[in-house]
């Protein structure tokens, strides 16, 4: 039997704030397997952000465990924690968070300059990666240059070049109208066919019902998790 991606059991993490305990994550168990996509739901203050950090090996928690593809992410060092950010997660965030005076090749091919890549290595890898997102004509542009829609798909292959483990995406539509969401939502789709693991954090509901597996917490507690039929996407011809 495959051991499952991600295994998380009694996960807590609280913050104090002045003289006061915030219970952000109240004892969360979840197991993730290969080639999941699952969507995490919530409203505002429900732990949903607080875990996808955890997740992403951005934050610590107070109590519990949380092994990834194996070892326990709390015994690993700051330089192989690195590692695996580098490595095993692809992120994706609402704000993009590409570099403005970067093209978009140079911007997938910064996490390859961690990995240790020559440049030859790195353009070709990131000019296929940037093709498989539909960009192959946009790669000398600069984010200022491309829509919404098109700089997050430079974010989206970013976060595919390095072939993490896991894809985490962070609200990757919140910045986006409702048919650029709908084409974003599609080529992570794509991305899922293909073999990734997708963690998707949204309180959307349209966007979540895209995932195969919708797991919705509220006060720090998973409050369902359960299998969905997920949304297809169709465009209307004009």
């Amino acid at each position: 039997m495959t051991r499952p991606i991600i295994e998380i059991e009694g996960l807590t993490k609280w913050y104090t704030i002045g003289h006061e305990t915030v219970k952000a994550l109240n004892g969360v168990n979840l197991t993730v397997n290969k080639n999941e996509y699952v969507a995490l739901m919530g409203p505002s203050g429900s732990g949903k952000s607080t875990l996808m950090n955890i997740l992403g090996c951005l934050d610590t928690p107070t109590q519990g465990k949380y092994c990834l593809n194996g070892p326990d992410v709390a015994k690993l060092s700051d330089s192989q924690l690195a590692e695996i950010r580098n490595k095993e997660i692809g992120f994706v965030f609402q704000t993009f968070n590409l570099l403005p005076r970067y093209s978009a090749l140079e911007n997938v091919a910064l996490p390859l300059v961690y990995a240790g890549f020559n440049k030859e290595d790195r353009n070709k890898k990131a000019a296929s990666v940037l093709a498989q997102v539909g960009l192959g004509d946009r790669m000398k542009h600069k984010p200022n240059e491309l829509s919404g829609g098109q700089r997050q798909r430079v974010a989206v292959a970013r976060a595919l070049v390095n072939t993490p483990s896991i894809i985490l995406a962070d609200e990757p539509t919140g910045n986006l109208d409702t048919t650029t969401s709908y084409e974003i939502m599609l080529l992570f789709e794509e991305i899922h066919k293909q073999g990734n693991t997708i963690i998707l954090v949204t309180h959307e509901e349209d966007i979540a019902r895209h995932a195969h597996r919708i797991v919705r917490l509220r006060d720090g507690v998973i409050e369902s998790d359960e299998v969905n039929e997920p949304t297809k996407v169709v465009f209307s011809q004009p």
